[in-house]
């Protein structure tokens, strides 16, 4: 029985270490597209920034699932995809992208951090783990080719 447990355990555990042995062959881009980020890759699309995200780097990005998207006011991703809306778009998704690889570790290291945008955000930990703004980081240390993804739970909004 015990044995049989661990089994399941080892097969349950697998999946998971080979997405991240994967994903440190593929690119930011690449790796949210196999992760299934379906409404941030879609923003990097209408954003055009599908090759800088998939460049030499190394970026860290702070991607938003899709129910970090969803909790946005209704109407708001689909304005933002729109061509007349670009330079905003590009503005939030830049918000969530720094220079280097910056792992967990670092991160924490850091107050704030500056972002592709050009803005800051600020980085804090409490009881429940660590934040970035007001969002609360999910899953760090996702190694891409060019960089790392931390997952987090809210999208990031740049100060107009």
């Amino acid at each position: 029985m015990k044995r049989n447990i661990l089994a399941l355990a080892a097969l349950l555990v697998l999946p998971s270490l080979v997405l991240a042995e994967e994903a440190k062959k593929m690119t930011i881009v690449e790796t949210a597209v196999s992760a299934k980020f379906n409404t941030l890759v879609a923003a990097v699309k209408a954003a055009g920034l599908v090759d800088a995200l998939s460049g030499d780097g190394p970026l860290t990005v702070f991607a938003p699932t899709d129910e970090a998207f969803a909790k946005l006011p209704a109407g708001t991703v689909e304005s933002l995809l729109k061509p007349e809306n670009k330079d905003q778009l590009v503005a939030v998704l830049t918000y969530h992208v720094v220079k280097g690889n910056m792992t967990a570790g670092k991160v924490l290291k850091k107050s704030s951090l500056s972002t592709l945008q050009g803005g800051t955000v600020k980085v804090s930990t409490d009881d429940k783990g660590a934040m970035i703004n007001k969002s609360r980081i999910l899953k760090t240390d996702i190694s891409c080719s060019n960089g790392v993804i931390h997952v987090i739970d809210t999208v990031l909004l740049p100060k107009k």
